[in-house]
């Protein structure tokens, strides 16, 4: 006696819904794996085109390979019917929108493996996992070059190094303060991207509330006073002449000695010397002559050292005005957090080192500060 089971044939439904489906695990899969080989590359995400290609590639190969050769083996001859070309677009379908997940998948499984394997930096938020079980923090700056904003009194930094920072995750280890993981990401972003000066402010679970960047001060136009421009001119400096030194520059032609004005040598390299005048005196010093240059006798430059000082250091110097019903208002300038140089009153009177000075509305503070320093000052000075 045979016993024998018979096995319900599936209908043609379920086959084309199990053929679809294969074709999109196999986008998928394809999708992200090219996905995670590229973030392992390139430190980046594969592009959302370039992922699509790849899908819409896998199921072509699988219509024009398989599928075609079957039926030519099978007898069949509507390759070109209604039904085969309704299924080979479904199937294009299924492979475009399967593409992207994939990608996704495969960018995530890279980014989750590199924050692990201690990578410093990358373009895509960390999992949750990884965060907990990784012993990592990361931070993620702000996503849009909008977002990230110029720092008061320093020179904005440059369009590319915005573009480069915006949306990226920078990776530190676990159980750091506020303030020290602020001070790691204002490292990094001067060490690695060239920013001169950074000011961040981040919450208590790492997420930038604030990020603004300045950029590195060049050249001698920051040191400058107002009023005062560089100028190069050939000359033939005295032997003890030095940057910084006071000079008379003379005239010596075949008319006799000419003084022309009096100087500051910023510097000289063989018979030119760059020399700080006044701005409307600028025009009496002809490219073409020759001069030379007198030391005077040395005399204290304050503002010039101060200047020099200034520029070498994290601080810089920010005016704060005293609005009328601001905190500021009645405050003690030593209980403010910050070195004041001087205090302007509203009659325009000058107190300099006014430790026991009561502000007033209309007092304009001088203060060298850092810049989260100063935009503390600028909140209190204002209206509540």
């Amino acid at each position: 006696m045979t016993l024998q089971v018979s096995v319900p044939a599936l209908s043609p439904s379920l086959i084309v819904l199990a053929e679809l489906l294969a074709v999109g695990v196999g986008a998928a899969l394809v999708s992200a794996i090219a996905a995670l080989a590229y973030r392992w590359y390139t430190k980046l995400r594969l592009p959302l085109w370039l992922s699509i290609l790849l899908g819409l590639s896998v199921v072509a190969l699988a219509l024009n390979t398989v599928g075609v050769f079957t039926d030519l083996l099978s007898g069949e001859t509507g390759i070109f019917s209604t039904p085969r070309i309704v299924f080979n677009t479904l199937a294009l379908a299924v492979g475009g929108l399967a593409a992207p997940a994939g990608r996704l998948v495969g960018d995530r499984i890279a980014t989750d493996v590199f924050a692990v394997a201690g990578a410093r930096e990358l373009d895509v938020e960390v999992s949750r996992i990884v965060r907990s079980v990784g012993r990592i923090t990361d931070v993620t700056l702000p996503e849009t070059v909008d977002d990230i904003e110029d720092m008061e009194g320093y020179d904005p930094v440059s369009p590319a190094t915005k573009e480069a920072l915006a949306g990226k995750t920078l990776i530190f280890p676990r159980r750091l303060s506020v303030t020290e993981l602020q001070d790691r990401l204002a490292t990094r972003l001067q060490d690695d991207y060239d920013v001169g000066y950074v000011d961040v402010e981040l919450a208590a679970d790492g997420t930038v509330e604030y990020l603004a960047l300045g950029s590195r001060a060049t050249g001698i136009g920051p040191t400058l006073a107002p009023g005062t421009v560089a100028v190069a001119v050939r000359a033939d400096p005295a032997n003890a002449a030095s940057p910084g030194d006071r000079v008379q520059v003379w005239r010596t032609d075949s008319d006799g000695p000419e003084r022309v004005l009096t100087a500051e040598l910023r510097a000289h390299v063989d018979d030119v010397a760059t020399l700080a005048v006044a701005e409307e005196e600028a025009t009496r010093l002809d490219g073409e002559a020759t001069y030379r240059l007198v030391t005077l006798p040395a005399e204290p430059q304050a503002e010039r050292e101060f200047a020099s000082l200034l520029r070498a250091a994290e601080e810089t110097m920010y005016v704060v005005t005293v609005a009328d019903g601001s905190d500021l208002a009645g405050a003690a300038v030593e209980t403010l957090d910050a070195t004041v140089v001087a205090v302007a009153g509203a009659d325009g009177s000058v107190d300099d080192l006014p430790d026991d000075r009561t502000l007033a509305a209309g007092d304009s503070v001088y203060v060298v500060a850092r810049p989260e320093t100063y935009r503390r000052l600028d909140a209190r000075s204002r209206p509540a």
